[in-house]
Formats: C-alpha cells, structure tokens, sequence
C-alpha cells in the first residue's frame, strides 16, 4: 500500500499510527516551512478564521429541549445538562471558554475531545476538554472503541507521565471531515502547502523591509565622483529624517533618481492577498471577516452573513448536537430530549426589517405578542393581557372567531330556501 492509502484507510490501525505518518501530516511543505497547529496560529488570516468559528460557536446558546405532544417543544431549564452547557461544564470554565476551546481543537486538529464525568446514576455532571495531540483512538479485543490519553508530569492531578485509557461512554468525542466516520483529519494537515505559503512569504516580506534591500534613489553625475562616501554623507544628513521633504539644490550636473520597489520584489504583495483568501477558502469564511473587503458592498455583505450562518456554521452545529446527542445523553432520555443552537441572533436584520417581519406575522396569525417580546429578549405580556393570543387581520378578531360573522348569514340562506 502506498501512502496515500495508508493514510486514509479504515482506522483499525496500530497505536503508532501518527507517529509513523506525522511527516506527511506535518512535515515540511513545499515553501520549505515547517507546519504545524502551533506555527499555523502565526498566521493572522489563520488565526482569525479559528477565532470567528470559535467564538460564534461559543457565543451561541445552548439549550436542552424535549418534545412535546403534537410536535412541540420545551426548554427544560431544571436538567442537569441544561446548566452544564449553557453555564458551567466544570467549576474551572464557563461554557463560553468551553465550547471556545473545544471549536478551537476542531479547527486545528481535526477533533475535539472532553472527558465525561458521571455521578453513580450515569448522570453527566462535569466536562473537561482533552487536547486532542495528546489521544489515540483505537479498538480492544472486543473491537470496542477505546480513547488512550497520554498524561504529561506537569499536567494537574497526574505526578508522572503516563496513560489513561478511556472508555467510549466517557468521552464526548466532535470529529471533523473524515474518511471513516471516526476520526477527522486536521485542516491544517491537509492544507499545509496553502499555510506554509503565507508563512514564507510572511517571512521574505519582513526579511525586505528590515534590510531596507531597496535604495530611495541614485545621485547621477556626468563625471568621476572622487569621494562617493562623502556626497553619500552629505546627501544623508540634509535630505533624510527631519529634511526628508527639503527642495535639494545639485551641483556640477548631478541628477537625482528616484527608486521604485522592483515587480519581482512587489509580486509577493499579491501573494500575500491571495493566501488570505486561499486561507479562508479552508475554512470556508467571507472574506470581509478576516478583513478583505476588496469584493465586499453594502449590497451584499449581509447576504455573504446570511451565507457564513447557513453554509458554514450550519454544518459545525449539526456535528455538536448530534455528538452531545450520543454521548450524554441517557440511553432513557434520547427519544425524549434533544440539544439545539439558537441561530436567531446572527440572522436577525435591521431593526426596520425585523419590524415589518412581524407585523406580518403578527397580522397573520402566526406569532403572538410574547413571541415577538422573546426574540427580542425582552419579558413577556401576563396572559390575561393578551401576551399569547394569535390574531389575524380584519379589525385584528381572535383566531377562534374569525368565522362569527358568517355564520348568520349561513342561517338566513338556509331560511329563504
């Protein structure tokens, strides 16, 4: 087998399985830098892609749901899993750092790991990110999966380097793209020629500018100039820093020149711009996020968010809920409860737009004044006011008696004939 194969087979693989392709994952790239999910953090446009994943993924909330008779739902608040999410998954992180992290280990690994704490119930009542660098994923003899986490002696709680095996219940385990359903593979990884690009030409571009490689301009004189060094000199001390914008007066048919930065010197400018946009292609971001606005307007920013919500954070959520779906939940509770991201805040509108969406739906029947006031986070109207009565137009009657007035003039009819 090639190693190509051998890299995306069936994960039934031995335990140094990484260790024997780590420089295929993170070797040295075609730029000749060294990649990795450390060194590619070093990358601004990199480092902003994880930070907006991250952050929007950890800034959504997080609630426990449960169905409901005829195809409703409900928050349940009082469940165990409802605080761990949505407030604190240990007493060391709040669920924003969490969820944060997490995301964070998703994007640069390929995998997100937390180990699951249990009461003597099978109860979830503690999260604790693992990083993934630090775990192997394989099978015992029964061909069960197993989770093997190499402990380090600086690590708390652990006095020497060893390792902890764990079992498939207790591990919330988020993988990535992958090609056998088990593991993900890092973006980093399989992009490292893209990165290691804008590394390099990072690094010639600061290179250029601290050697100063590029003269401001050439004196040019008709003749034989005795001491160069000394015009050099002169030139200097009256023309640059503070005089920098001084009229110059040339004598004995001198000419000055003024220099421009070579095109082969200014191309890596282009390159530059590319790689961001290459860079975010990764990871699926606009460009306006990571601060390229060169295709971006007024007109159609807001429907390249509506696209970042729809087409890239879309597909993240469904791999966290489904994931928290089958590993904390009791084998009881998973044909009753269910987790869901609240998106409504980064598809909300103007605040104009968003008014005139619900004097429709208002007017329509279809959302009632306290729903209204909860997208809009603020609380509701007592039901004896009216809070959740559903009305439709034609003097706004109540849904139940928009028929009345025909009825009537169905008795009349029936009365003639």
């Amino acid at each position: 087998m090639n190693l190509f194969s051998k890299l995306f087979r069936s994960r039934d693989k031995p335990k140094d399985y990484l260790s024997v392709h780590w420089p295929f994952l993170f070797g040295s790239t075609t730029a000749g830098r060294n990649v990795n999910e450390r060194t590619s953090m070093q990358v601004t446009a990199v480092y902003a892609c994880v930070r907006i994943l991250s952050e929007a993924i950890a800034s959504l909330p997080l609630n426990v749901y449960q169905y409901g008779a005829e195809g409703s739902k409900e928050k349940l608040y009082t469940h165990p899993l409802y605080h761990l999410l949505h407030d604190e998954p240990n007493p060391e992180m709040t669920s924003f750092i969490f969820r944060e992290t997490m995301m964070s280990h998703l994007l640069l690994w390929g995998n997100a790991y937390a180990q699951i704490i249990r009461n003597g119930k099978g109860e979830v009542i503690g999260l604790y990110p693992l990083l993934p660098n630090k775990m192997d994923v394989s099978r015992n003899k029964a061909g069960r999966l197993i989770y093997t986490y190499r402990r380090n002696s600086d690590e708390a709680g652990s006095k020497k380097d060893e390792e902890v095996v764990l079992k498939r219940e207790d591990v919330l385990h988020i993988p990535g793209l992958g090609f056998d359903g088990l593991i993900g593979y890092s973006p980093i990884a399989m992009a490292k020629n893209a990165i290691g690009m804008a590394i390099a030409t990072e690094e010639y571009g600061a290179t250029f500018f601290a050697n100063g490689a590029t003269p401001g301009g050439i004196l040019e004189h008709p003749g034989v100039v005795k001491d160069p060094e000394k015009l050099r000199q002169s030139w200097k001390s009256q023309f640059t820093g503070k005089n920098s914008h001084s009229v110059a007066v040339l004598e004995e048919g001198m000419t000055f020149k003024q220099m421009a930065i070579p095109p082969n010197e200014a191309q890596f400018l282009e390159t530059r711009k590319f790689q961001i946009n290459e860079i975010a292609r990764i990871f699926r971001v606009p460009p306006h996020m990571v601060g390229d606005l060169e295709k971006s307007s007024f007109s159609n920013i807001e429907q390249q968010s509506l696209d970042f919500v729809m087409y890239t954070l879309n597909p993240w959520i469904v791999r966290w809920e489904q994931a928290m779906q089958q590993a904390l939940l009791l084998p009881s509770e998973k044909s009753q409860l269910f987790f869901r991201f609240n998106v409504d805040g980064f598809l909300r509108g103007d605040y104009q737009s968003r008014m005139n969406g619900y004097a429709v739906a208002r007017q329509n029947g279809w959302m009632s004044a306290n729903d209204i006031r909860e997208l809009e986070n603020m609380n509701p109207i007592p039901d004896e006011e009216g809070g959740n009565l559903y009305l439709i137009n034609g003097n706004l009657t109540k849904l139940k008696d928009a028929g009345l007035f025909a009825k009537p003039a169905e008795r009349n009819d029936l009365d003639e004939s």
